[in-house]
């Protein structure tokens, strides 16, 4: 048996910036050193020199518009001579953008297979930030952009199907798994309940956990307090609306800001029900978050929730625009207590089946479908060292 295929990744965002795609890269940068594969990956500048076992080059880079946390690398910005130094047998390009294509070409100039993940609903994003007259123009380059891919990875079979109907060709699915060692029922804490209900922990105990963004409608949770006015809600992040939010939302709600690690872990353990109006998600790293703590979930029947909840047996599902169904939900809950805890050992059970390591081996198995074999690895990689002698 020959050596691992060597990969290299092209990521529109990493570190320091913490979120869904930050964290499955991770992930992946773990499993790929785990299990004997030399990698490389190219990030915005600021990322660290090494994750893993990866070496990662940090290229320079300017904040997007309209996303002030999210940096994209300046265009062209060529990587082809350290990409055929480093000999790789595929490149991945994650979420790509502006870097991943000069990713696609640069693979494409040393005649390397593609594989393109698709992460984040820009097209939607449009509408959130007012310029909804730009969205089939981001449709379009997203189209054109992945359709060079051999492979293109989906997170769910929601983003799967939007994507078809865009007319994406060659389309799988790639899922996110969770941590249920960190994310765990057992890491409940009085003192956490304590700090999450501003002191009162008898309350019902709602959680949002995510960007305090505008294409996460987390002002949906408006009406849910005016509708609940016993229970107390939790809001776990920061972002551009944290102001607008406290202005708007009832005293019997607490900001924590970020939190990570196991303090992360004892907040979801520590509420009752995770209320979570978005329905901007491709995936939604957050619900199985929730789900692995023993929460069960109110989530939009968009994006990966319909793949991991069972309306009425893990959580409850709305229509992804219809408020009123988001209310009664997480009333429903809330006023049945014996109905939440009963969904949310379910929903943990669904959990412990979702593990990284078996996404992440179904991922090298995809890896594999492109790989040629024998002779034909033998003169790729030959070619590679003529383009490096060359460059």
């Amino acid at each position: 048996m020959g050596p691992a295929p060597r990969i290299a990744i092209y990521a529109e965002t990493f570190l320091p910036k913490w979120d869904g795609i930050a964290n499955t890269l991770c992930r992946l940068l773990e499993h790929l050193a785990d299990h004997g594969h030399k990698s490389i990956m190219f990030a915005p500048e600021g990322a660290p020199s090494r994750y893993a076992q990866t070496r990662i080059i940090g290229l320079p880079s300017f904040p997007f518009p309209l996303y002030r946390d999210l940096r994209l690398v300046y265009p062209f910005q060529r990587s082809e001579r350290i990409l055929a130094g480093f000999r790789p047998d595929l490149v991945h390009v994650v979420n790509p953008a502006f870097l991943g294509l000069w990713g696609i070409q640069d693979a494409r100039n040393l005649g390397l297979p593609v594989v393109a993940s698709y992460h984040t609903d820009l097209p939607g994003y449009t509408e959130h930030y007012g310029v909804a007259m730009l969205r089939d123009t981001v449709w379009g380059y997203l189209r054109w952009l992945h359709n060079q891919a051999d492979l293109n990875l989906c997170p769910s079979e929601h983003t799967r199907h939007q994507l078809a109907a865009q007319g994406f060709k060659r389309l799988g699915v790639w899922g996110r798994g969770i941590d249920t060692s960190r994310f765990h029922p057992r890491h409940w804490s009085l003192a956490w309940r304590q700090r999450l209900s501003d002191g009162h922990p008898e309350d019902p105990l709602l959680l949002y956990v995510g960007r305090l963004a505008s294409e996460k409608r987390v002002q949906w949770l408006v009406p849910v307090l005016e509708r609940l006015p016993n229970a107390r809600l939790a809001i776990v992040g920061e972002g551009p609306l944290r102001e607008e939010l406290a202005a708007a939302l009832p005293q019997r709600t607490v900001f924590t800001g970020y939190l990570t690690g196991q303090d992360l872990a004892d907040a979801y353990a520590s509420a009752d029900v995770f209320a979570f109006p978005s329905a901007s998600e491709t995936f939604g790293n957050v619900i199985l978050e929730a789900m692995a703590s023993g929460l069960p979930v109110v989530a939009a029947r968009y994006g990966g929730g319909p793949d991991h909840i069972e309306h009425g047996t893990t959580g409850l599902l709305f229509p992804p625009n219809h408020l009123p169904s988001f209310v009664e939900h997480v009333q429903r809950l809330v006023s049945d207590r014996a109905l939440a805890q009963r969904m949310g050992a379910l929903a943990r059970r669904h959990a412990e089946s979702q593990t990284w390591e078996r996404v992440m081996d179904g991922l090298l198995h995809a890896y594999g479908t492109l790989l040629p074999r024998d002779k034909s690895t033998i003169c790729r990689r030959a070619a590679l060292q003529r383009v490096h002698a060359t460059s």
